[in-house]
């Protein structure tokens, strides 16, 4: 069996590579972490042009609506003009 000096040198020798482990873990994360943070920025970059893109085109179909609108008036208008016009024409 062992004696009592032994097995603290044996627990110290665990305790010291336990904690080299946690500070490579504790790196590890960190590196982690900042990848991860580029890669978030990225991907926000990405995101703010997608939205530009989709600000020109919600500009320009609001005026390709107008315009549909516009054309569906007047042909509302014209119909119900000839409309009335046949039904003033009748004797």
């Amino acid at each position: 069996m062992p004696t009592l000096e032994e097995r603290v040198a044996y627990l110290e020798g665990q305790v010291s590579a336990h904690s080299a482990a946690l500070v490579e873990v504790r790196d590890a994360v960190r590196h982690l972490e900042l990848r991860m943070d580029a890669r978030f920025e990225a991907v926000d970059r990405r995101l703010d042009a997608v939205d530009r893109r989709f600000e020109v085109l919600d500009a320009r179909m609001a005026s390709q609506f107008v315009w549909v609108v516009g054309i569906q008036v007047t042909t509302l208008v014209t119909t119900v003009a000839a409309l009335a016009a046949a039904l003033l024409a009748r004797p």
